[in-house]
């Protein structure tokens, strides 16, 4: 037991490593992006704070309501302290830091172009932590699944000695194509900042796919707790980026002296 408490505490380290370099790596890039698109303003970094900050208390509160009988599911500060981290809430929760930030700040500038590219390349790396300390997937009979032993499988929960789909390394090969994508076309846009619209309704299907062969609890209608958050959030996405595409096509027939700002209006 204590062999298998301390592996589980190595585990538990080698994903908070990850992630920590993602947000890092993220970080960097959203500095370097700043830069070659001339964005001065310092009130930008408070914006950025905001985000990471919501972006963790979210993730963190993300898998708390799990039952609907609210008593079934941990105490706030058990969750806080011990509970599992959600992406999909960190996502929710910074891009809620994000307009709280520019509402205290009076930043108005949109910054999808700054943040889409930083998040793609952050969570491809950050990714690599849940590689390596959670289970792969389900069962899969392609050549590349990953075999887990006995012990390994046993603390993961997973069966040993099967194939199974590796789909944390699914995502991190979205992300860097995501992030290829965005890079080669950021300033292909009417409005560069729709980018983050564009990788969010992406991500959002993929993710309700790639969740058929991660091996999360089924919990309504063959569903999974994100996929039915997925479920309500994509629409909405689509939708947007529906509007998205008709404003980019308008812009594009205006006369070629007409100024077409790259990070103005808007909330993102």
């Amino acid at each position: 037991m204590p062999q298998a408490l301390g592996q589980a505490s190595a585990d538990q380290l080698t994903h908070d490593l990850w992630v920590g370099l993602g947000v890092a790596v993220a970080a960097g890039y959203f500095w370097w992006e700043k830069r070659r698109r001339v964005v001065t303003d310092e009130r930008l970094w408070v914006v950025v704070g905001c985000a990471l900050a919501f972006g963790a208390v979210f993730a963190r509160f993300g898998t708390w309501a799990q039952h609907l009988d609210l008593r079934q599911n941990a105490g706030l500060a058990e969750q806080f302290l011990y509970g599992n981290r959600s992406i999909l809430g960190g996502l929710l929760g910074a891009y809620a830091g994000v307009l709280v930030g520019k509402r205290i700040t009076g930043y108005r500038e949109r910054t999808g172009a700054l943040f889409a590219p930083a998040v793609a390349l952050g969570m491809a790396v950050g990714r690599v932590g849940c590689l390596l300390s959670e289970r792969p997937g389900t069962p899969t009979s392609l050549p590349w699944g990953v075999v887990l032993p006995p012990a390994r499988a046993a603390r993961l929960g997973a069966p040993a000695g099967v194939p199974l789909h590796p789909s944390f390394a699914y995502e991190i090969a979205f992300h860097l194509v995501a992030f290829a994508l965005l890079v080669r076309y950021r300033d292909r846009l009417a409005e560069p900042a729709d980018l983050f619209t564009g990788w969010l309704l992406a991500y959002g299907v993929f993710r309700f796919l790639v969740e058929f062969v991660r091996g999360s609890e089924v919990v309504w209608a063959g569903l999974t707790r994100p996929q039915l958050f997925l479920a309500a959030i994509v629409p909405l996405l689509a939708w947007r980026a529906g509007v998205v595409l008709r404003r980019s096509r308008s812009r594009a027939r205006l006369p070629a002296a007409e100024p077409r700002p790259s990070l103005e209006g808007g909330s993102l």
